[in-house]
């Protein structure tokens, strides 16, 4: 029998099935899952954002254009004159002021108030302070038509209708969950900062002023954009308290303006742009510091 030998020169090769890597695998499915959540995003997004984007086409259209259907996603022809119309018919101007000057006084009354409040209750120790900070959680609890006709009387008692005094004066007392998130941010601020503060001298005022207003800045222009937005979207304390149609802020002046022009709806929508345009722009202008401040870790950062 002939006995078949291998050289001992040659090389023995054996073919392994290949196997897909995990890794590109779950590299793939990473993206697939990246690309489902950004269509969907994308599509809430254009939900959101149709109403706006329809206020904004309507503004610069003509009533007939309006009128007709099937109806135009985008403007045959832009008319800039519905705005320049829109401010001189709407006496904006006025009501524009008397909402600015309710709002920075807000916006100054609600950060300087708050953050002093919430230092309190973050720094310092006292009796009680546990079961007085509860107390001032519950507040939240009580919704405001409940405290409305009290409120309303002792306003009147006061002799403050028809006047701005309502609807600033109370943000010198503060805020329930504005105080919360400060303290929230300054606590988690280092004690050590306070305590070192305290053998140089300061006192609690200067350590407030010195020290946790410059390190709270994300945190106080959270409440800054809130206080604004509140002030300058107010609609049922204007109502109630004044009376003076000088005295009127945007949204009583826009509800004036809409009695003038009836179903003019491209009037409407441009007047109701103006009044919503600088909220969207204070928004985005300042949407960085917004982000940290809701962030209670950001007062240990750096």
């Amino acid at each position: 029998m002939q006995q078949i030998t291998q050289p001992d020169n040659a090389e023995l090769t054996v073919k392994i099935p290949s196997k897909k890597h995990p890794k590109s695998y779950g590299r793939r499915n990473s993206l697939f899952t990246r690309a489902i959540i950004f269509i969907i995003l994308v599509a809430g997004a254009i939900i959101l954002l149709s109403p706006i984007w329809w206020m904004i086409i309507t503004s610069f259209k003509s009533m007939p254009e309006i009128m007709q259907y099937p109806p135009t996603f985008w403007p045959e022809e832009w008319h800039l004159e519905n705005y320049i119309t829109t401010w001189q018919t709407g006496n904006f101007t006025r009501y524009t002021l008397n909402t600015l000057f309710i709002a920075v006084i807000s916006v100054i009354a609600n950060v300087l108030s708050n953050s002093f409040i919430a230092y309190g209750f973050a720094k310092i120790e006292f009796p009680g302070k546990n079961i007085l900070f509860s107390l001032l959680l519950a507040t939240m609890m009580l919704p405001g038509f409940v405290t409305l006709i009290p409120t309303y009387v002792l306003f009147a008692k006061l002799g403050w209708l028809n006047t701005y005094l309502p609807l600033t004066i109370p943000a010198f007392f503060g805020n329930a969950f504005n105080i919360f998130l400060i303290r929230q941010f300054y606590s988690t601020i280092s004690d050590e900062l306070i305590e070192a503060a305290k053998i140089d001298g300061a006192s609690h005022f200067k350590i407030w002023w010195q020290i946790m207003i410059p390190l709270s800045k994300p945190a106080l222009a959270t409440i800054a954009i809130f206080s604004f937005n509140g002030a300058w979207n107010d609609f049922l304390g204007p109502l109630l308290y004044i009376n003076n149609q000088e005295l009127y802020t945007l949204q009583l002046g826009l509800q004036v303006f809409q009695g003038q022009v009836a179903t003019q709806w491209n009037y409407l929508m441009a007047g109701s742009l103006l009044v919503l345009l600088p909220v969207i722009i204070l928004f985005f202008t300042f949407q960085r510091y917004f982000i940290e401040g809701m962030d209670i870790t950001a007062g240990t950062k750096g």
